[in-house]
């Protein structure tokens, strides 16, 4: 077997398991993604609604391959692989050859081409945007705390949350405790509980991913935290002060979070492969990009076909077992083995919605309630990468279960070069 070198671009769930999966292996690989750490991007709400410091959900790259002898990272933005060339073009100029790549670029946020709302809604996508929301939301209550007008301070206490995804109902549901439960003492010369957590959901019931039972259930529960949520509904702008629905209606707000979709990365419109309608890079059985015996593709930028025909959700279980799978294929080819097909083994998925109350289903069966929410609180747990943010996690959890608080309620921003201290 002869040592090839093997380039996967981006550090996220499907590109991690990839390079886990060569690290003891006769291959020499190289791991490229922009930021230096891996994102653990289910808690990532948690973040933006005060209760996890950035560092308890992502950890450090290179600590995870400290002890690897094969695998070497690398910070840099890819803007392009010449497939034929088999080399990878970064944006400082500089090129990487490889033998084979894989792409694990992830995803971006999709607004649907409305340029408007993408200029001025905030995101919960990255590490930046939870920082920038977290920040953003206390914020608003101190500039409430210093409104004489009663309708203005309303306004800067009116949270939009457009998607009724797992993002859309987690946060909905984090910032309404955080409100009800922890501001509302932070805050005693301000009527807290008139705050408003807006869900604006385009479709007909929220968790369109989970049995319609779970979606219905996840609506009540948020009813029963004070969070408005509205089905059916579309949004079609926002002026920074008023989200403009698409019926004509407008609902009254400083603030606008969009969780309504992801859609590919930008590399993936920057190669020349196939690609489907919704952008991701076609596919064959293999994971391999069509048409290309020396690329694979995997996780948010692949379009993998479900065993009910459908694309695989741009999540994270199935980014895992393809970044697992595509490392098996590369080390069969090594071999001169046969390739094997991949099989997406589908184990479930969870939502949580508040203190004590989750929905999921696994293996064919519906939990919700308690039971629900314990479920993902173990696989979460489990999840995480180091005992040591599995231990601060499950810290900051019990603190917030049995206190009622949100320790991480610091407003911070970066100083301007020559503002005042």
């Amino acid at each position: 077997m002869t040592k090839p070198r093997v380039v996967i671009v981006g550090a996220g769930f499907g590109g991690l398991q990839c390079a886990h999966r060569l690290a003891r292996r006769r291959i020499d690989v190289v791991l490229i993604d922009r930021h230096n750490y891996h994102l653990f991007t289910p808690l990532l709400y948690q973040v933006a609604s005060s209760l996890l410091n950035p560092s308890e959900v992502a950890i450090p790259v290179r600590s995870i391959f400290r002890g690897s002898t094969r695998v070497r990272f690398r910070v840099a933005t890819v803007t392009g692989i010449d497939l034929d060339a088999r080399r990878l073009r970064m944006e400082d100029g500089a090129e990487i050859p490889y033998d084979t790549v894989v792409v694990a670029a992830g995803s971006r946020t999709n607004f649907f081409g409305l340029q408007a709302l993408e200029r001025s809604a905030l995101g919960v996508k990255d590490l930046s945007d939870a920082l920038g929301l977290r920040n953003h939301v206390l914020g608003c209550f101190e500039q409430a705390l210093r409104e004489e007008d009663p309708a203005l301070r309303l306004r800067r206490m009116t949270f939009v949350i457009v998607g009724g995804g797992p993002t859309g109902v987690e946060y909905a549901g984090a910032l309404s405790e955080l409100f009800r439960l922890v501001l509302v003492s932070d805050f005693p010369d301000l009527e807290v509980e008139q705050a408003r957590v807006v869900l604006l959901e385009a479709r007909d019931r929220l968790l369109s991913e989970f049995p319609a039972e779970l979606g219905d259930y996840a609506r009540k529960r948020l009813e029963s935290l004070g969070v408005d949520v509205y089905l059916n509904t579309a949004v079609a702008g926002y002026d920074g002060e008023a989200v403009t629905l698409a019926g004509g209606e407008k609902i009254g707000a400083a603030s606008m979070i969009w969780a309504a979709g992801v859609r590919p990365a930008g590399l993936a419109g920057r190669l020349d492969v196939p690609r489907g309608r919704s952008g991701r890079i076609e596919v064959d059985e293999f994971l391999r990009v069509r048409g290309r015996e020396t690329a694979f593709a995997i996780g948010d930028i692949a379009a993998v076909p479900g065993p009910d025909g459908d694309l695989l959700p741009m999540m994270a279980p199935p980014a895992m077992q393809a970044g697992r799978h595509a490392a098996d294929n590369i080390l069969r080819a090594a071999r001169g083995r046969p390739l094997r097909p991949f099989r997406y083994r589908d184990k479930g998925i969870m939502a949580t919605i508040g203190r004590n109350v989750g929905v999921a289903r696994i293996g064919g069966v519906n939990l919700k309630g308690f039971i629900g929410w314990a479920a993902w609180l173990l696989v979460h747990l489990y999840f995480l990468i180091g005992f040591r943010n599995r231990l601060v996690v499950l810290i900051q959890w019990a603190w917030n279960y049995f206190r009622y608080d949100r320790p991480i309620r610091i407003i911070s921003r970066p100083r301007r070069p020559g503002e005042e201290e």
